[in-house]
């Protein structure tokens, strides 16, 4: 489905490039605000996206198709710069950091109080964006009245790129380098003057590399509750739309706000991967700006646009694709329901018997995987975000280095829709050890698509606050719930469970080798199944619209890699990932920009201790003579009772180096 570009808008638009916000504390913000001309003799509801990733040039492009399209259906909308980002004072000294929450509080109440504002205020964002929205809104200003989140979270240290099921990730050091490197670009003298380098000196001297702190809290305590909405459920009382993508890192994070969350709130979730759905990939798109206009009409304008009225779920339910491919479009059809699990949906149970998934008990059996370190290489991305090729691949050559359990073939289509879960018997020969569980749908040509998984530290199989070392050799039994998903099995198609003690890249290993026994005939899958309705008619969207596309031009073209290779001699896994983001000069403030990240992996398949990841970012602004650029390094490493975590930034003028800084940690391990 193609955008159709909007150029007519009840409102006429005027942009404001830059507008000072100021704080009690003498900082001032930098915000972009895109007004309807007659605002101050018919004042509207302002509309907020508050953000570290700089209005000037990092979300320049997507901020064009969006706020302009609010602000001509009547609102004021304006983008924030985050403390210490783009062209706004001060330093930022982590992600979520209650200063970041206090400064919003300001923010809205001095967009309340202006002319132009009819004193109503929405929050609205993806990814960082509906993190903070829900933390502010958990804050109960005054004047926020509705929001919008999109791809976040209830809960920072379950769902969120640190940390999965108490499993490091390495998307920890991959976002860690990414920030490294957004944080690591200057402000623009065209805003700020000749102040520019002073400012970007204070910054880079005081820039941490948050791989560091967020290693140093391992367990899921104060730091990581801070900011999760789910410890304040009923602070929450704004109305909030919450969206979401099956492709996304945060998709089984929407069942929980909508059972926790008190106040109205509704959900949308597509097929997509972590972007706004009216420009989203994979395809359908929806007209997802007219029902963000309905939301805000509703709860800000006092409108009766039946949003309050919606089916709290709306969600599509995937169909199938070969696995390996970037689906451009993934098939499927839009349907509603009024509960999560319950209602439509039975969760039937089957056994995981030696001889395959069966609707009994078989005879106990002890099943046991040693899996080799390099299982896991087709998993794909954790976040899938540049939309390169992230997404999973094939997973045959993962399951052969796995416990598996196969139903026989489908005799009829069944809808899974909601949260699987298997319930596993199991001892191990460690005291720490990690798993990875997948839902499989295996073709009847034999190619493996993964539905859904999780990962899990099994040291944390009573709690995340709290783990535990386990007895080697003792058996115990725990329910690991698989992320949320609404997926279609065909008829012909059968369904696999498959358990591996690695899942490289993605998850970094335990410290040493792990013999997992799995007891089968004792273990056990439990999968929601959508029941068919009678008569039931497929949701349908207006088609997807937007603002017309940012005035810029493509200088070079983007292009992204992922190469996976294996030493014939020493039997070494290598992954190399690379996203070039072009350059582009943007009109009409002539900023050039140019990007591209790296990341590498690498682990012998027979030592945990080898694993190995290594990023490189490099971030470039240029305007006439005015040219800076940054390299940025992180490297991690691990041995049997630490972290080992280095990294580098190195800033130029032109060709000269200005500024040049590393980091040096060592990390105690515990129980991960």
């Amino acid at each position: 489905m193609t955008i159709t570009t909007i150029t007519e808008f009840p409102r006429k638009v005027t942009e404001i490039e830059n507008l000072w916000i100021p704080l009690a504390d003498g900082t001032k913000l930098a915000a972009r605000m895109w007004l309807p001309e007659d605002a101050k003799d018919n004042p509207v509801p302002a509309l907020l996206e508050y953000l570290p990733y700089r209005k000037r040039d990092g979300t320049h492009v997507r901020d064009a198709l969006t706020h302009p399209y609010f602000a001509g259906h009547g609102y004021a909308a304006i983008r924030v710069d985050m403390r210490g980002n783009g062209e706004s004072d001060g330093l930022m000294t982590d992600e979520y950091a209650k200063q970041e929450q206090d400064d919003a509080l300001e923010v809205i109440a001095w967009i309340a109080k202006q002319k132009w504002c009819t004193g109503k205020v929405g929050m609205f964002g993806i990814s960082w964006g509906g993190f903070n929205a829900l933390q502010v809104a958990a804050r109960k200003p005054p004047a926020l009245k509705a929001i919008i989140t999109i791809c976040s979270t209830d809960d920072r240290y379950e769902d969120d790129v640190h940390y999965k099921g108490g499993t490091v990730i390495n998307e920890m050091l991959g976002w860690a380098a990414t920030m490294l490197a957004y944080s690591s670009r200057p402000p623009d003298p065209k805003i700020v003057g000749n102040r520019w380098r002073k400012m970007w000196m204070n910054r880079l001297e005081n820039e941490p590399f948050l791989v560091i702190p967020w290693l140093s809290h391992p367990h899921r305590d104060a730091y990581w509750k801070h900011g999760s909405v789910c410890e304040t459920f009923a602070a929450v009382d704004a109305p909030t739309l919450i969206v979401g993508g099956w492709n996304d890192a945060y998709s089984n994070a929407i069942p929980r706000l909508m059972k926790g969350l008190r106040t109205t709130r509704k959900a949308i979730i597509g097929p997509w991967a972590h972007k706004y759905p009216h420009f989203a990939v994979p395809e359908p798109r929806i007209g997802f700006l007219q029902e963000a206009l309905r939301w805000w009409d509703q709860w800000l304008k006092g409108e009766s646009t039946g949003a309050n009225r919606d089916p709290d779920y709306r969600y599509y339910v995937m169909e199938p694709w070969k696995p390996g491919t970037f689906p451009e479009r993934i098939n499927g059809r839009w349907l509603s329901d009024s509960y999560w699990g319950i209602g439509h949906v039975d969760t039937k149970k089957w056994w995981l018997n030696s001889g395959g998934i069966g609707p009994t008990a078989g005879t106990e059996t002890p099943l046991s995987i040693c899996s080799k370190q390099t299982t896991g290489a087709d998993g794909g991305e954790y976040c899938i975000i540049w939309l390169g090729p992230e997404f999973p691949g094939d997973q045959r050559r993962d399951d052969a280095q796995s416990i598996t359990f196969e139903s026989p073939a489908l005799v009829t289509d069944i809808d899974i829709v909601g949260q699987p879960a298997v319930e596993l018997e199991f001892s191990a020969d460690k005291p720490v050890a990690h798993i990875a569980v997948r839902l499989n749908d295996v073709w009847p040509t034999g190619e493996v698509s993964r539905i859904t998984y999780h990962l899990q530290n099994l040291c944390m199989r009573d709690s995340r606050e709290t783990p535990m070392p386990l007895e080697p050799g003792k058996r115990y039994r725990m329910k690991i719930k698989l992320d949320d998903i609404a997926w279609r099995v065909p008829k012909g198609h059968k369904l696999r469970v498959s358990i591996s003690t690695s899942y490289f890249p993605m998850m970094w290993p335990a410290p040493e080798p792990v013999t997992l026994t799995v007891y089968a005939g004792k273990s056990q899958l439990h999968l929601p199944i959508r029941k068919e309705v009678a008569g039931e008619a497929p949701l349908s969207w207006k088609g997807s619209e937007a603002a017309p596309p940012a005035d810029m031009t493509e200088l070079k073209k983007p292009w992204n890699k992922r190469e996976t290779t294996i030493d014939d001699k020493t039997g070494e896994l290598r992954i190399a990932i690379e996203d070039d983001f072009g350059e582009y000069e943007l009109h009409p403030h002539g900023l050039i920009v140019a990007g591209a990240g790296r990341e590498s992996y690498s682990i012998l398949s027979d030592d945990p201790l080898s694993a190995r990841m290594e990023t490189h970012w490099t971030e470039e602004r240029r305007r006439g003579k005015w040219h800076t650029r940054t390299e940025t390094y992180g490297r991690m490493t691990a041995t049997k009772t630490h972290w080992v975590i280095w990294g580098k930034i190195e800033a130029y003028e032109g060709k000269k180096k200005v500024f040049e800084k590393e980091f040096n940690e060592q990390i105690p391990r515990l129980l991960q």
